[in-house]
């Protein structure tokens, strides 16, 4: 266990074993992600990390998608939008 180097305050066992700091959750994302990283197979931070970007990318996609719709539906005639 070690000290978040952002909030020393929080104990965390999240250590970036390349940088040799300690992260807590919110201030997990790795801090180099496209330089090589001998550890980035086995680093929790890197996996976490992943996630919340891959989350992030599939909600804008839903919001894009659901902007899309809105204005497909606003083009849509009249007559064509009372049979629904």
């Amino acid at each position: 266990m070690g000290k978040c180097l952002n909030h020393p305050e929080r104990e965390t066992s999240y250590l970036c074993m390349k940088h040799e700091i300690f992260l807590c959750e919110d201030c997990l994302v790795c801090r180099d992600p496209g330089i090589y990283c001998k550890f980035r197979p086995s680093c929790p931070i890197w996996f976490i990390h992943k996630e919340k970007v891959r989350e992030e990318r599939h909600r804008a996609e839903a919001v894009a998608l659901q902007a899309d719709r809105m204005a497909a539906a606003e083009r849509r005639p009249s007559s064509l939008q009372d049979q629904e």
